[in-house]
């Protein structure tokens, strides 16, 4: 904790004194790091953690944000969390599955169906059972935040069922599960840092990429891309972390302030995204082909994706899939 003492400074000049009054410093100051860029509703979300934060400890934890990767991708800041060179970040669960294998569960596709879904998963018992294993990774998880669901985008067809995929060089993040769905869907997925993706379609390195409409919109890659399917195969889902070291220096009061702070930031996000979708979709529909699956065509994905279960069970555990299967199954 760093004071400075109110007091009056001689300046020397005719004897007189003038009162200065310095600023008390935090007594706490974090730095919260995330790749998403300043208008999209998480990064958004992130300020007002920050407003939260300050204004319940009556100043006594400064939050600085640095948004849109100026500390580096997603799994650089995973690392740099870990260390304690950054305090607090909302990666992608798929990038904390190389950390911790149960993680692999969110991105099973189709697992989650709908908003109510998302909630009975994340915000349940399952979820905070998964935050629970970070410690061993020296991070401590709070919730989870979430950007929408996922879908397709590519410039070489329209993508109705997964056939359509086939061979098309397809940008995920760096995780297994995404990986693997792509390739049972036929494409040829590769892993490539979300900074890079833009450059990578417009170069043609890859053909294809998926992300929440947010995304899509605030990277504009409908910019580059032709086509775009409403595949909603999976929920992006980001893990709210800090540091363990830097949580459990916080007493008891201020961890409530932080926690409860996480909380109206995870809604506040949630929120703007579901405003912000019908918004994004009218103003792309110009710029890039939209496609919605039919029935079949969805169900011929889902057909597809079930070796994945089975891929994955052991890393994620036979009990705890059954169990993320019965809180995930109402839409």
């Amino acid at each position: 904790m760093i004071r400075f003492p109110i007091g009056k400074l001689s300046l020397g000049i005719a004897g007189a004194l003038v009162s200065v009054s310095l600023a008390q410093a935090a007594d706490y100051t974090f730095t919260f790091a995330h790749v998403l860029t300043e208008q999209t509703p998480n990064a958004r979300a992130a300020v007002k953690f920050k407003e939260e934060v300050e204004k319940n400890s009556n100043g006594r934890i400064e939050i600085n944000v640095r948004p849109a990767a100026q500390l580096g991708g997603d799994v650089e800041i995973i690392e740099q969390t870990q260390m304690g060179l950054v305090h607090i970040a909302i990666p992608p669960t798929g990038n904390l599955a190389n950390f911790e294998p149960k993680m692999f569960l969110f991105d099973l596709p189709y697992l989650i169906k709908g908003e109510q879904s998302m909630k009975q998963l994340l915000d349940g018992e399952v979820g905070r059972e998964l935050l629970g294993t970070l410690e061993k990774s020296n991070l401590h998880g709070v919730n989870y935040w979430g950007a929408g669901f996922r879908n397709i985008t590519n410039n070489i067809r329209e993508i109705n069922q997964p056939d359509d995929l086939k061979n098309i060089k397809m940008r995920t993040l760096q995780a297994p599960t995404i990986l693997a769905t792509y390739r049972a869907w036929g494409a040829n997925p590769t892993a490539m840092a979300y900074t890079e993706v833009y450059n990578g379609l417009q170069q043609g390195v890859v053909e294809g990429q998926e992300n929440p409409l947010a995304n899509i919109d605030s990277m504009k890659f409908y910019e580059v891309q032709k086509y775009m399917t409403l595949t909603g195969h999976a929920y992006h889902t980001y893990a709210a972390v800090m540091n363990k070291d830097a949580w459990e220096s916080l007493p008891a009061d201020l961890q409530k302030v932080m926690a409860d702070a996480f909380d109206v930031a995870r809604d506040y996000g949630r929120e703007l995204t579901k405003q912000d979708e019908g918004q994004i979709l009218e103003k792309i529909k110009g710029q890039i082909q939209i496609v919605e699956l039919t029935d079949e065509g969805r169900q011929k994905f889902i057909e597809r994706s079930e070796p994945i279960y089975k891929q994955f069970e052991a890393n994620i555990t036979p009990e705890l899939l059954q169990r993320a299967l019965k809180a995930a199954a109402v839409n």
